[in-house]
């Protein structure tokens, strides 16, 4: 079963972004530029409190800078610039993605 990624509406047109989907038992965060293909699996509840965190965080600037973003997981790293974080942050902060962090997204 594939599914479904949705990335953040803050997120340029046809421009590659970090994407997130839901399967039963897990959230997924890929960056669909990252050359090594990395998908970081993790719990609802981690990804709840990720949310909640960049909730309470001002929206990142310096979003043309060119330091890359590293996502991590213990044994997973996506990469992405500032200017596709800040697109997610301002997703996340929109509620874009809330429904991630529930039981009743089960896809």
């Amino acid at each position: 079963m594939n599914p479904h990624w949705q990335k953040s509406s803050y997120c340029s047109e046809g421009a590659s972004c970090i994407h997130i989907a839901a399967t039963p038992t897990a959230i997924h965060l890929t960056e669909s530029a990252d050359p090594t293909g990395a998908i970081l699996t993790t719990t609802r509840a981690a990804f709840g409190t990720l949310l909640t965190t960049l909730k309470r965080q001002p929206a990142p600037g310096g979003h043309d800078e060119p330091t890359p973003v590293y996502i991590r997981s213990a044994t997973t790293v996506v990469t992405t610039d500032r200017r596709k974080w800040r697109a997610f942050v301002l997703g996340v902060q929109a509620g874009e993605f809330d429904h991630f962090a529930t039981e009743a997204d089960r896809t």
